[in-house]
C-alpha cells in the first residue's frame, strides 16, 4: 500500500496574473539530503532545510537579469551553478554573499538545462541539443557547440543519469506534433536518435519521467488521453545513422472526462507506484487539482490528496518527498510506498539482489541443476567451439574477402534459400559479431520483409543463426516475431523470447493466445521445439518418489493435505489415509507444449511481469485460463521440489514470478472460474495454500516476538546486582 504523510509548507510563492499559481523554475537537491535548491522564475535562488522549513541562504541576480535555468549543486567542487539570460553562467559557494561578485562566464549558445549528477561533473544541455561537461565548458566558455536537433525541433524534457560512472543525458524533442528521443552518452560520445510511435487517436505526451536500472532506461509518459505508457531505452545501443522507432507499452489508463487532459504531471516513486498530478482518479471528481498515487501492478488508486488554490501541474520528487507548488505555497508531501501483492500478504517479499550475488538468467536451464556446472560448461564449449565444415576450412578466408555488406543485403533480397544459408554460414563464422550489430539487424529486416512478400520463402536456418548472435532485439527487427508466428516457427519464437528484452505487450499477448488456442500436442509432434530447459526436469519429476513423498507433507507449496480450521499448527508428518491416495506429479500437457508455456512464464520474471502483462489475462478465455493455471501450478510444485535440492536463490525468484502469474489470472477470471467445474479443485488447492502460508507466517511472527522477549529478559538478568553512583559535587 501507499499513503501520504502529513504535508507542510516549505515556502511561499508569488502568484501570477489573475490569481493563478506561479510556477517555479525548479527544485533541485543540494549538498545535504535534507536540503533543496528552489529557483523561481524571476531573479532568486534559495536553499532550504526541509525538516526545519527555513531558508539557509538566498541569492539574487541584479535588476534587468532573469534566471533562465534552475540552479544545481556541483558535488565535486561544492559550488552552486545557475544560468541567467540564457547564456551567462554563475558559480558561487555558501560563503559568497553577493552573486554579482561570483564567478561569471558567458557562453556561445543558449542553455536549456544543467543536470547535476552524484559524485560527477554536471552536464550542460544546450537548447540545440549539444551536451558538455561543466568543467570542459568552463575551460573554454566561448567554444563552439554543434546543432544536434533540426531548426524546427524544441526540447520538451530532459534528464541526466550515471550508467557505470558514465554520464548519459536523455531528452525529448517535438517538431510539428512528432516526438523524438535522444540518448547522448559521454566518454565516449555516442548519440542515438529514436522516434516515438505516433498515437492513433491523436493524443500527445504531457509529462515525462525516467529511471535507470540494469542498463535500461524506463521512460514513463503521460498522454493527453489519460494513458500512461512505458518505453524502454537501452543504454548499450550502438549508434546508427537511421532513427529507430520506440514502441510504447500501456502502463495505466486513467479515467478522464472526455478522454482529454490539458496539463498534468507524472513521477516514478518505485517499481510499482507512480504519482500523478492533475488527473482525477474518477471522471465524477469535480476538481482536477489533486495528487494521486497509483499502483500500476494492480491498477488501483492507493492515495488521493486534494490541493486547494490551484496547481501549475509541476512536481518534483526527492528522498521520499513530493514538492508541489499550489496556491501561494510550495508544499512538501512525504509519502510511503509498500509492496502490494500476494507475496506481501504471505510474507514472501522479493529481496533485492546484492552486488556480490551471482546474476541469475531470466530463463532457467534445468539441465544445469540436474547435471551440475559441467553440463553448462559443455554446452558453452559446444556453442563457442562448434566444428566448422571441412569444405570451407581451406578457402573460407579468401571466399569471405569477396563478400561485402552490400552484397549480403542484395542477396537477401533475391538469392535462393539454399544459397543464402551457405553464404551466411561463412559470414557468421568470420564476422566479429559485437562490431556488426547494425549489419545483422539490416540483414534480418531484409529477410523478414522478403518473407512477407514471398509466402514460399522462409530461411529458417539463417534467422535462427542471426538470433543466436545475441545482437538482435525487437526494436531492431520488429517483423521477426510476426513472421515466426505466421510460419508457426515455435523454435524461433522461443529463442526470441529468451533473448529479446523489449518485446511489446501486444506481440507477447498474440503468442500467448496462439499457444493456448491454436497449439495442441498433436500439432507439435513434427515441429522442432527446444526442450533443453524443460525435458529433463519433467522426466525426473514424473518418476521421482521424492516428489510424491514431498507432496504428502504440508509445507511451503501446494499440498493436498488439509489444515484444521481452528489450528495454526502445521503438520510436518504425512497423514496416511486410505481415502486420500498419493498424488502423482504429472505434467498436464505434452513435453513440447510445456516448453512453450515455460518460456512465457519465465521470460519476463525479472522485468516487472505484473506491469508488462497485466492486460493479458483479460483476453484469455476462461477455459484456457484454467489450463494455463494448471500448468503454472505444476511449475510451482516442481520449483518447490527443486528449491531445497539445488540453488535456492534462483528458484525463489522463479516461485515469486509464478505467483505473480497466478495473481494476474485469478484477478482477471475469478468470478468466472468459480463457476467452471474444472477449476474447482484448482481453486481449492490455491485456497489451502494461501491459508497455510498465512498461518505459517503468523506462527513465525509469534516465534520472533518470543525470542525478542527472551532477549530482553536475558539483558535484565545481567543487570541484577549492579548499582550506579551519581557524582553530585567535587570538592
Amino acid at each position: 500500500m501507499a499513503a501520504f504523510c502529513e504535508e507542510f509548507t516549505l515556502c511561499g510563492t508569488v502568484q501570477g496574473a489573475a490569481g493563478q499559481p506561479c510556477a517555479l523554475l525548479g527544485v533541485e537537491p543540494a549538498r545535504e539530503a535534507d536540503h533543496v535548491i528552489v529557483t523561481d522564475r524571476g531573479r532568486t535562488v534559495t536553499i532550504y532545510k526541509v525538516s526545519d522549513q527555513k531558508p539557509l541562504g538566498s541569492w539574487t541576480v541584479k535588476q534587468g537579469q532573469t534566471i533562465t535555468c534552475p540552479a544545481v549543486y556541483n558535488s565535486r567542487t561544492g559550488e552552486y551553478v545557475v544560468v541567467h539570460n540564457n547564456k551567462v553562467l554563475r558559480l558561487w559557494k555558501d560563503e559568497d554573499v553577493n552573486l554579482e561578485k561570483a564567478f561569471k562566464a558567458t557562453l556561445s549558445a543558449d542553455v536549456y538545462r544543467i543536470h547535476s549528477l552524484p559524485d560527477a561533473e554536471p552536464l550542460v544541455l544546450f537548447s540545440r541539443g549539444a551536451v558538455r561537461q561543466l568543467d570542459a565548458l568552463l575551460a573554454a566558455p566561448q567554444q563552439g557547440v554543434e546543432n544536434v536537433i533540426s531548426d524546427g525541433e524544441e526540447i520538451r524534457w530532459s534528464e541526466g543519469f550515471l550508467d557505470s560512472e558514465k554520464p548519459i543525458i536523455l531528452f525529448v524533442t517535438e517538431e510539428c506534433g512528432k516526438y523524438f528521443v535522444y540518448a547522448q552518452k559521454l566518454n565516449p560520445n555516442i548519440l542515438q536518435k529514436y522516434k516515438l510511435a505516433p498515437s492513433e487517436d491523436g493524443s500527445f505526451p504531457l509529462s515525462f519521467t525516467a529511471a535507470l536500472k540494469n542498463k535500461m532506461i524506463t521512460l514513463t509518459c503521460l498522454y493527453s488521453n489519460g494513458c500512461v505508457y512505458k518505453i524502454l531505452v537501452s543504454t548499450q545501443q550502438s549508434v546508427t545513422e537511421n532513427e529507430l522507432c520506440l514502441f510504447r507499452g500501456l502502463l495505466l489508463r486513467l479515467s478522464t472526462q472526455d478522454n482529454t487532459l490539458e496539463t498534468a504531471a507524472v513521477k516514478i516513486l518505485d517499481e510499482t507506484h507512480i504519482a500523478v498530478l492533475g488527473a482525477p482518479p474518477s471522471p465524477r471528481k469535480v476538481t482536477k487539482d489533486c495528487l494521486c498515487i497509483w499502483n500500476v501492478k494492480f491498477q488501483t488508486v492507493q492515495a488521493i490528496k486534494d490541493l486547494p488554490g490551484g496547481t501549475c501541474r509541476q512536481m518534483w520528487c526527492y528522498g521520499g518527498k513530493l514538492y508541489v507548488p499550489h496556491g501561494k505555497t510550495l508544499t512538501v508531501i512525504p509519502y510511503q510506498c509498500e509492496t502490494s501483492s500476494l507475496a506481501s500478504a504471505l510474507g514472501k517479499l522479493r529481496q533485492t539482489r546484492t552486488l556480490e550475488s551471482k546474476p541469475v538468467s531470466s530463463f532457467v536451464n534445468w539441465d544445469i541443476f540436474l547435471h551440475g556446472d559441467e553440463q553448462q560448461e559443455l554446452q558453452q564449449q559446444i556453442i563457442i567451439n562448434a566444428p566448422e565444415p571441412k569444405r570451407t576450412t581451406r578457402g573460407r578466408k579468401s571466399q569471405f574477402d569477396t563478400i561485402t555488406i552490400d552484397h549480403l543485403l542484395a542477396d537477401a533480397k533475391t538469392a535462393s534459400q539454399s544459397h543464402l544459408e551457405e553464404e551466411f554460414q561463412h559470414f557468421l563464422f568470420d564476422v566479429q559479431v559485437p562490431g556488426c550489430r547494425l549489419t545483422i539487424a539490416h540483414i534480418a529486416k531484409e529477410l523478414t520483409s522478403r518473407c512477407k512478400l514471398e509466402p514460399k520463402f522462409y530461411p529458417h536456418g539463417v534467422l535462427v543463426h542471426l538470433v543466436l548472435t545475441q545482437t538482435l532485439s525487437y526494436s531492431l527487427c520488429p517483423n521477426l516475431l510476426a513472421v515466426a508466428l505466421e510460419k508457426s516457427d515455435y523454435f524461433l519464437l522461443q529463442l526470441c523470447f529468451q533473448q529479446f528484452p523489449d518485446v511489446p505487450e501486444a506481440v507477447t499477448c498474440a503468442c500467448l493466445k496462439a499457444f493456448l488456442n491454436s497449439v495442441s500436442d498433436a500439432s507439435l509432434e513434427n515441429i522442432t521445439v527446444d526442450l533443453g530447459s524443460v525435458g529433463s526436469y519433467l522426466d525426473v519429476a514424473q518418476t521421482s518418489s521424492e516428489v510424491e513423498e514431498k507432496m504428502e507433507v504440508v509445507q511451503n507449496g501446494f499440498s493436498p493435505a488439509l489444515l484444521e480450521e481452528d489450528s495454526c499448527d502445521v503438520r510436518l508428518t504425512p497423514q496416511k489415509s486410505a481415502a486420500v491416495p498419493n498424488t502423482v506429479l504429472t505434467c498436464p500437457v505434452g513435453l513440447k507444449k510445456a516448453a512453450l508455456f515455460l518460456v512465457l512464464v519465465h521470460v519476463h520474471l525479472y522485468f516487472s511481469i505484473s506491469v508488462n502483462f497485466r492486460v493479458f489475462p483479460k483476453y484469455i478465455p476462461s477455459r484456457n485460463a484454467v489450463n494455463f493455471l494448471k500448468n503454472i501450478k505444476y511449475y510451482f510444485r516442481i520449483c518447490d521440489f527443486f528449491l531445497n535440492k539445488t540453488t535456492p536463490q534462483t528458484f525463489q525468484k522463479v516461485l515469486g514470478g509464478i505467483m505473480d502469474w497466478v495473481c494476474l489470472l485469478l484477478d482477471a477470471h475469478f468470478t468466472v472460474l468459480v463457476m467452471v467445474p474444472e477449476a474447482k479443485g484448482l481453486l481449492a488447492h490455491l485456497h489451502k495454500f494461501v491459508r497455510s502460508q498465512v498461518r505459517l507466517y503468523s506462527e513465525l511472527s509469534k516465534i520472533e516476538w518470543n525470542l525478542q522477549e527472551l532477549h530482553k529478559k536475558k539483558r535484565q538478568d545481567k543487570d541484577v546486582g549492579l548499582y550506579s553512583i551519581e557524582v553530585i559535587k567535587f570538592f
